[in-house]
């Protein structure tokens, strides 16, 4: 084999190398996603055994993260990749770490249900104020897990301003469950534990939101943490 070839060769086998992360950070995208679903239905319905098997679940997701970073470091070590190649692998690195701090959220959600199971009322509550704070930010994950599929940050911006619905829908049941404890302290419990769950989904929306930040970074090359979000469409246009 000529040099020529062996540079084909070892090139060919690097890009395999990147597709392959690629591809494994999708899958544990995909699992971080059913966890939510999960652990949502689980909250809404008082299922405790779907609770327990999200908690069970996690460990999967934490085996995922760290057999991914093991792969990145070892084929930066071996490859010694620049530019793109490397922004890609600094990109998963985060990207894994972002993925698997909102596994850890929807074991939360999966624990309340947990704590709640012994209160017979709500087993027949709908939750629906959790349920559609929850569309809002399994949405901005999905969107922020394609984008990345597809190597754009086209969706960026209108990803980014989900969050703002995010916010006030936090703020809003926020303000709604303190006046239902107020008024009956026998709804202290229910209050604390959707507190809790909609923190935590509030949270998750900011792990989508950091994911395109990454995103941008692995893209443009351009860190754009701790701008406006004005600054970042700009960005994001390439104006």
């Amino acid at each position: 084999m000529d040099n020529t070839n062996i540079g084909h060769h070892i090139s060919g086998q690097f890009n395999k190398e990147l597709e392959d992360v690629r591809n494994h950070v999708l899958t544990m995208g995909g699992l971080v996603e059913e966890q939510i679903e999960q652990a949502i239905k689980a909250f809404t319905t008082a299922n405790v055994e779907l609770a327990e098997l999200v908690i069970k679940q996690d460990n999967q997701i934490d085996d995922l993260e760290i057999a991914l970073d093991r792969e990145c470091t070892q084929i930066m070590a071996l490859r010694q990749p620049t530019a793109f190649d490397l922004r890609l692998l600094l990109t998963v690195l985060k990207i894994i770490n972002e993925l698997e701090r909102v596994g850890d959220l929807a074991e939360v959600i999966a624990k309340m249900t947990i704590h709640t199971s012994g209160i017979e009322s709500s087993k027949n509550d709908p939750y629906y104020e959790v349920q559609h704070m929850a569309d809002l930010v399994k949405s901005m994950l999905h969107d922020a897990l394609d984008s990345f599929a597809r190597m754009t940050v086209e969706q960026v911006p209108a990803i980014t301003s989900k969050d703002e619905n995010v916010d006030r829908e936090y703020a809003s049941i926020l303000r709604q469950q303190v006046t239902y404890m107020m008024e009956d302290p026998r709804n202290i419990t229910r209050t604390l534990n959707v507190l809790w769950t909609v923190r935590s989904l509030e949270r998750i929306g900011d792990h989508a939101c950091n994911i395109c930040e990454h995103l941008v970074y692995m893209i443009k090359g351009e860190d754009v943490r701790h701008i406006s979000r004005e600054e970042l469409e700009r960005k994001v246009k390439g104006e």
